[in-house]
Parts: C-alpha cells; sequence; structure tokens
C-alpha cells in the first residue's frame, strides 16, 4: 500500500468497531481535566489546545486555573503584553513560541466578538492556526467532527489497524482519513479525548500495556506480539 491509499472499506468498519469501545473505556478510564468539564467554554478550550501541543495535559492543568483566572476573554489576551505572556506560559515550556501564537489569536478573534470562521480557506489564514488548532476551531466553535490528532491518536490508530507511510502526520492522507472517520460521531470532542487517554495510559509509546488494554483482542500490533503481557 502506499500513502495515497484510501481508507478501505474493512478499515472502516474496524474504526467504527473501535470507537464504541474507546468510549466505554473512557467513561470509566477517562482522565477530569477543567477544560473537558461542562463549565468550560469554547474560548478556554481553543486556547488550551494551543497550549497542548508538544505538552503533557498534566502540566497545561496546572496552569490553567491561574491562567484563566487571569484571562476571562480573548479580549484579555490581546490586550496583555507579551512578556506577561511569557511569564504565564513559562511553568510548560515553550513560553516565547507559545505567547505569539496565542496573542495572535486573540487579536484575530478580539475583533471579531470571539467568533472563527467556518470556512477552512479562511482559517488557514489566522496567525497560529495550523491543522490541529483548525480543527480544535472547527469542533468547538462550529460543533463539526474533527480529529484532535497528535502523535499520541496517531498512535492508537496506527498500532490498532496498520502504520501510515508519511512522517509528517499532517501530510499522511491515510492517517488523516482514518483519524477524521474515528471521530464521527455525536461528540467528537468525547472521542477525541478516549484516543488520547488511551495512548497516555495504555498505547504508550515505550512499553504500552497492551496485556490490559480492551482493545487488545482486535489491535493489529497486539495479535502480532507474543503473549508475554506489556507489548515492546
Amino acid at each position: 500500500m502506499s500513502s495515497r491509499d484510501p481508507l478501505t472499506r474493512g478499515e472502516k468498519q474496524r474504526i467504527s468497531r473501535l470507537r464504541p469501545r474507546l468510549l466505554e473505556w473512557y467513561d470509566a478510564n477517562g482522565r477530569d481535566f477543567p477544560w473537558r468539564r461542562e463549565s468550560a467554554d469554547n474560548f478556554e478550550r481553543i486556547c488550551v489546545e494551543v497550549l497542548l501541543q508538544r505538552t503533557r495535559a498534566e502540566t497545561v492543568a496546572r496552569v490553567y486555573g491561574p491562567f484563566f483566572g487571569r484571562f476571562k476573554c480573548w479580549q484579555d489576551i490581546a490586550d496583555a503584553s507579551i512578556s506577561e505572556l511569557e511569564y504565564q506560559f513559562k511553568p510548560i515550556g515553550l513560553w516565547k513560541r507559545r505567547a505569539r501564537s496565542i496573542k495572535g489569536l486573540a487579536i484575530y478573534a478580539a475583533d471579531r466578538g470571539g467568533l472563527f470562521p467556518e470556512s477552512e480557506l479562511e482559517l488557514d489564514r489566522i496567525p497560529a492556526v495550523g491543522q490541529y488548532v483548525k480543527n480544535a476551531i472547527l469542533m468547538f466553535q462550529h460543533g463539526k467532527p474533527r480529529p484532535l490528532l497528535d502523535v499520541n491518536m496517531a498512535r492508537v490508530l496506527e498500532r490498532y489497524i496498520r502504520p501510515r507511510r508519511l512522517a509528517d502526520i499532517r501530510h499522511d492522507p491515510w492517517l488523516q482519513e482514518a483519524a477524521h472517520w474515528l471521530v464521527r460521531h455525536d461528540d467528537p470532542a468525547k472521542v477525541n479525548w478516549a484516543a488520547l487517554d488511551l495512548a497516555s495510559a495504555i498505547c504508550k509509546s515505550r512499553h504500552p500495556l497492551c496485556s490490559t488494554c480492551a482493545l487488545e483482542r482486535r489491535c493489529s500490533k497486539a495479535n502480532l506480539l507474543p503473549k508475554t503481557g506489556n507489548c515492546g
């Protein structure tokens, strides 16, 4: 198969069967982060997705309260100095990059009453909006089923189905289609969180806990390995 091979009918069926199992596992084992609660609004959730890039969710959770205690809306961030934003982000790293990104995003949003366009082409023109943040905006603000595809979700899909062909997850057509198929659900955010939590708790990058995984019986990677406990 090449990187341009579409998702096959059989793969779509396997992902469709994966989805409810992921959600069942999440209901029992999902992590409780403040941005996942009903009290969190779209402003908070979109901001958090900027912070979550290349950072563990537990690390972002530690700055969530102080940050959103200080910044209540996009205008508050737009009015803040870069130096203040950098100070806020120092505990989670990459503070200079994050400060510039979130300020550019906030200036755009504040000028438009917090509303982002629904058009993907228009979103691509906004500062700090790459594929990941664009999908977060489309999902949280516009209700579209979009994947929060990072290396963690990619790992779950690739192990369960088959590996991607291209190094960059943003440009592998098969992986992109698989991720979009996975979140075809009435609550795409929950499906995203389920995949991310399974990757964190069970389907780890190194030494995944295959023997404890609810998906093991149908997982391609697990079924290729000897039954010796954890996968290598």
